[in-house]
């Protein structure tokens, strides 16, 4: 209304429909573990996100370590193969009582880098506080309420089982919810 108030006519050279706005980013999320690696695969369009896939990695207790880490890095490449995503998010190492538990993780998270790094697809971590964030507002919100909000921000009939593929999926989410952020902020120091 205001436009033609001014005398201004709408432009429609070089204006872009809403759907042509749209940027379509797939992420691969992982929460880290020896025994057990979460993944999860998430399509963002717009505003809106979709889940791919999502699932467990889990290797055998008793088997050499390296052994593990070998299969959770052969599964990890098959998943970038396959999804080619534009990202991997990948939760950071919480560091409780259990040292030996972090330095496993802290190995599981290597693997899983270095898959990324030898397919050059770039990685962001987060904490565990930013995840939970971004996916139900406060960063200290438990497990099922993640796994709610997992559920209804991918449209999903209920909460994704198991637990480590629902906070995988959550990474994912996290990263892109920070992901237009990142990019202004990107685009503005270069």
């Amino acid at each position: 209304m205001w436009l033609r108030n001014a005398g201004l006519r709408p432009i429609s050279e070089g204006v872009r429909t809403a759907t042509e706005n749209d940027v379509v980013m797939l992420v691969l999320g992982i929460d880290p573990g020896t025994a057990s690696t979460g993944y999860g695969v998430v399509r963002s369009t717009g505003s809106r996100l979709h889940a791919v896939d999502g699932g467990v990695i889990t290797t055998r207790a008793g088997v050499p370590p390296e052994r593990r880490l070998s299969d959770i890095h052969a599964r990890i490449g098959e998943l970038l193969d396959e999804h080619a995503p534009a990202a991997i998010a990948i939760e950071e190492l919480y560091f409780g009582a259990n040292v030996r538990t972090a330095f496993a993780v802290g190995q599981a998270r290597g693997v899983v880098l270095l898959a990324a790094g030898q397919r050059g697809v770039p990685s962001r971590s987060y904490t565990p506080q930013q995840v939970k964030a971004a996916v139900c507002g406060n960063g200290r919100a438990d497990k099922d309420q993640v796994g709610r909000m997992v559920a209804r921000l991918l449209g999903l009939p209920s909460a994704p089982t198991p637990d480590h593929a629902a906070d995988a999926l959550a990474v994912a989410i996290c990263d892109l919810n920070r992901a237009p952020l990142a990019r202004a902020v990107a685009g503005v120091g270069a």
